[in-house]
């Protein structure tokens, strides 16, 4: 086999075409000039191409995949074959580069499969890098890290503001935010955030202690005594403000209000971020501290900001 991977509704037509199948054009496996010309003759239908004509996206975010459930898609396609068509550009020499579907290209392999259903698009190098970032950073099943390396490249080849790739993947600017401040974490702990050791949450808990040292062995203590996320936001919250010290121009734990320690708490656990209550009968001050662009870009987001 030449190619090599790591192992890891269609809308309803109208009228006759709806009720029968789409032409499909087998490409042989043997290399051919991808003519834009033949590719559009094909009005939009699947080409059949030959798996080993079909090299992996090297933008491609996702590095791990399920084995259990690949092997559930392979039995299907077996029984079934592929039902949602890859998506590919064409490259020279008559190959072609995947955009998008890479579980199902990888299954197809697995069960045996000489071809699969694709989809040619002709877009830039650039735009089908950005297609696929954007279509896995859409998909539900993308661990934590993934996630925030995609955003990170999108931020970093292609120049993305937080604000753009809110609007293109479909999620609120915070989420963005959220994402990328997990590649802080070092990366010991990413990694086990990626292995599913650690959740989300418990990594955003964690990220509030800022040193790596603090960090590192708090994570060994979360897992150790297997804390849910608001045990291990509780556990941060009391290595960061621990029982009888006062935070600078602020109310002594023990004589501060209940509601207000909450509410303290509360925002601490929402933005990850130190933050201290000053109140006085109900007058004060919120101060919460940050060490970067990104915090602070957080903390305007938070409140509704640009």
């Amino acid at each position: 086999m030449a190619a090599t991977f790591d192992p890891k509704r269609r809308a309803l037509g109208k009228g006759l075409e709806s009720l029968l199948p789409p032409a499909r054009v087998v490409v042989p496996a043997a290399p051919v000039e991808a003519a834009p010309a033949q590719i559009q003759m094909v009005w939009g239908r699947p080409l059949e191409i030959a798996l080993e004509m079909i090299d992996r996206n090297p933008m491609q975010t996702r590095t791990q995949f399920d084995p259990v459930k690949l092997g559930e898609l392979a039995k299907s396609i077996a029984a079934s074959g592929v039902v949602q068509p890859v998506v590919v550009k064409a490259m020279p020499e008559g190959r072609y580069q995947l955009i998008m579907g890479e579980r199902r290209w990888l299954a197809s392999f697995e069960a045996g499969k000489a071809t699969i259903p694709a989809i040619v698009r002709e877009v830039s190098d650039v735009q089908a890098m950005e297609m696929t970032i954007v279509e896995n950073l859409q998909r539900a099943d993308l661990n934590p890290i993934e996630q925030a390396r995609a955003y990170a490249r999108l931020a970093r080849d292609f120049k993305m503001t937080q604000e753009e790739m809110a609007v293109r993947t479909g999620k609120d600017r915070a989420s963005v935010t959220n994402f990328l401040r997990l590649l802080k974490l070092p990366k010991e702990i990413q990694d086990q955030v990626e292995r599913g050791e650690l959740t989300f949450g418990h990594a955003r808990a964690l990220l509030a202690l800022e040193e790596t040292e603090r960090i590192e062995a708090a994570t060994k203590k979360v897992i150790a005594l297997s804390m849910s996320v608001r045990q291990a936001e509780s556990y941060v919250a009391g290595l960061l403000n621990p029982e009888g010290r006062v935070a600078k121009e602020a109310a002594p734990e023990e004589t501060m209000d209940p509601n207000v320690r909450d509410a303290r708490d509360l925002l601490r656990q929402r933005l990850g971020l130190k933050v201290a209550i000053e109140d006085k009968h109900g007058r004060g001050r919120v101060i919460i501290e940050y060490s970067g662009l990104e915090d602070f870009d957080l903390i305007l987001s938070a409140l509704g900001g640009a």
